[in-house]
C-alpha cells in the first residue's frame, strides 16, 4: 500500500509568511530542524511555526510525521547519489556508492539514525538499489545472489555510516572523551588481566578512526573474490 499523498491533495498555496509550500520546502525545513534541535523537533506543530503555517496544511503534503521522515530517507539518498554514474569498473563503482551514502549521512547525522533503516519505498531509494543491485549483474552474479548480495553490501553500508553519524551527531566533549579514552584509559591497563591489548597497546590509539572503509573494502574483496570464482566455473 503506497503512502504517498494523492496529487490532488498537494495544492500549492503560500504560507502566512508568503512562503510557497512544496514537499521540497516541508523535507528541507525538517532537516534543519533536526540538525540544529535533534529527531524530536519534528513534529507538525514545529514544523508549522518553523514554515510560518498552521500546522494543519503540513498533512496536504504528507500523511503524517512517518510519512515526512520517509522523503527525509530518501532525500538524503537522493542528495547522495546526484551526479553519480557507474563506471566500468564494478567494484570501484559499488566503492563509490559506499563513500556517497557516508558523506550523506555525515551532512546529516542527527537525521541519519532515523533514516538509515527505513525502506523509504520512493524514487531515490529505487534509483539506488537498481543501481546496486545492476553493479552485481553486471560483475556476473546470479540474479538471487545479485540481490541477496547487495542487500548484505548495503546493511553493512548504512550500518557503518549510521554509527559514524551517531558519533559525529554527540556533542564535542563526548567525542573527545571517547577519542581520548584510546589514548588514556587503554594505554594503563594491567598487563595480567589484559595480555592482548597490552601486546597491542600502541596501534590502539588508531581505534579511535573511522572503520568505514577498511570495512567497506574487506566487503568488497569477499565480492570481487566471489565473483572471479563464479566465472571459472
Amino acid at each position: 500500500m503506497t503512502t504517498r499523498v494523492p496529487q490532488e491533495r498537494r495544492r500549492r498555496r503560500p504560507t502566512r509568511s508568503g512562503v510557497l509550500l512544496s514537499e521540497d520546502l516541508i523535507v528541507e525545513t525538517a532537516l534543519r530542524l533536526i540538525g540544529e534541535h535533534g529527531p524530536e523537533a519534528l513534529s507538525v506543530r514545529r514544523l508549522g511555526a518553523a514554515l510560518g503555517c498552521d500546522p494543519t496544511a503540513l498533512y496536504r503534503y504528507f500523511h503524517d510525521t512517518d510519512d515526512l521522515v520517509l522523503a527525509i530517507a530518501d532525500r538524503i539518498i537522493g542528495d547522495a547519489m546526484a551526479g553519480f554514474t557507474a563506471g566500468d569498473d564494478w567494484v570501484a563503482s559499488l566503492r563509490e556508492v559506499a563513500l556517497r551514502v557516508r558523506a550523506g549521512y555525515l551532512a546529516h547525522p542527527r537525521a541519519a539514525a532515523m533514516a538509515a533503516h527505513r525502506v523509504t519505498r520512493r524514487r531515490n531509494e529505487i534509483a539506488a538499489v537498481e543501481t546496486g543491485i545492476g553493479l552485481l549483474l553486471t560483475a556476473g552474479f546470479p540474479p538471487a545472489d545479485a540481490a541477496r548480495l547487495y542487500l548484505a553490501f548495503i546493511d553493512t553500508v548504512l550500518s557503518h555510516a549510521a554509527t559514524e553519524a551517531a558519533f559525529h551527531a554527540l556533542p564535542p566533549q563526548q567525542r573527545e572523551a571517547d577519542h581520548r579514552s584510546w589514548r588514556d584509559v587503554y594505554q594503563d591497563l594491567d598487563p595480567a588481566a589484559y595480555p592482548s591489548l597490552t601486546m597491542v597497546r600502541r596501534e590502539l590509539p588508531a581505534m579511535a578512526d573511522s572503520s568505514f572503509e577498511p570495512a567497506v573494502d574487506l566487503l568488497l574483496e569477499a565480492l570481487a573474490a566471489r565473483a572471479r570464482a563464479l566465472k571459472r566455473r
